[in-house]
């Protein structure tokens, strides 16, 4: 391949167009927990349907869309502490970042997990984050 051949097949990949996900283009200002708690309540609810069925067909299906559910609990959890926390909510609630950071690993931990006390685990902490959020929301 020639230089020229190399440098038109670079550029092709750079200027194709890509698909972007994002919370909202507009930083729309949207933002709830609760998005994040009712797929950690599909995550939790899962798990409890894959223990109560002899179906391995089924059972294949909780494990798929169990993992799908706790990857989006992952990206609701990230966007509202990344987008809608803001330097002053850390000041006044410093255990934000170790709180979500413990809930997003715990999103993963159920992500790899049939047990619904992960589940649990889960939905317990987002409670305390969606109690943090309400009480910004209203100051």
């Amino acid at each position: 391949m020639t230089v020229a051949a190399g440098l038109l097949r670079l550029l092709d990949r750079v200027s194709a167009p890509r698909t972007v996900h994002a919370h909202c283009d507009l930083m729309c200002g949207v933002y709830d927990p609760a998005q994040a708690r009712i797929e950690a309540e599909s995550v939790h609810e899962i798990a409890k349907k894959y223990h109560a069925s002899d179906d391995e067909v089924f059972r294949q299906r909780c494990v798929f869309i169990k993992e799908e559910r706790a990857e989006l609990v992952k990206h609701h959890l990230s966007v509202l502490w990344t987008d809608y926390f803001k330097p002053p909510h850390v000041e006044e609630y410093p255990q934000l970042h170790d709180l979500f950071w413990r809930a997003i690993k715990q999103a993963g931990d159920a992500k790899k997990s049939m047990d619904p006390a992960d589940g649990q685990k889960l939905l317990d902490l987002i409670a305390e984050i969606s109690d943090i959020f309400w009480k910004t929301k209203q100051g």
